[in-house]
């Protein structure tokens, strides 16, 4: 992926991992149709925040979420990135990640979790619209132009985009592709 073009959500600092799926939703897994993780992405968020998922479709119109400081920290579960995608949205744009978050992003390949050294929730508001480069490392606010440097992914770039570490280590011959 190059290109993402979408609406943008702004989360604050410290969104932790009950913020983004909170527990009574882990049980859902979303490869089965009928449990719809991602329709519950980012439903521990006070009840004044701005709804991130549409409740008609069950998925977010943001397919970029901009965040503060220390995004993900909390429990250290796999389902917050997984909930995150599976409702629609492609990346996340925080100041600094905690670890585990980071981590589950690129093991599960279903955010790109890109850092920046500006605080971009004074610059973004929620439905602004905008275009993260993967591959320049920006963030471009679409109404007027304004470009914003993201830190380079380094090596966990091509593991995201191949959808996480299992299917990477199969693309480039790491561990036996699955049998179909």
């Amino acid at each position: 992926m190059s290109k993402i073009r979408s609406k943008v959500y702004v989360a604050g600092d410290n969104i932790d991992t009950d913020n983004i799926i909170p527990a009574q939703y882990l049980n859902l897994v979303p490869t089965i149709p009928d449990e719809k993780l991602g329709s519950y992405a980012m439903a521990g968020l006070p009840d004044d925040a701005a709804p991130f998922v549409d409740k008609a479709t069950g998925k977010t119109p943001y397919g970029i979420l901009v965040a503060g400081k220390n995004f993900g920290c909390g429990s250290s579960r796999e389902h917050a990135p997984v909930a995150l995608g599976a409702a629609g949205c492609k990346a996340v744009v925080a100041e600094y990640y905690a670890r585990i978050f980071f981590r589950n992003s690129v093991a599960t390949g279903e955010v790109y979790p890109f850092e920046t050294a500006t605080p971009l929730v004074s610059e973004f508001k929620t439905g602004d619209e905008a275009e993260l480069d993967t591959d320049a490392h920006t963030l471009t606010r679409l109404s007027d132009g304004k470009v914003f440097p993201l830190k380079d992914l380094g090596a966990v770039a091509p593991v995201v985009e191949a959808g996480g570490m299992f299917a990477y280590a199969r693309k480039e011959g790491m561990i036996p592709s699955a049998a179909h």
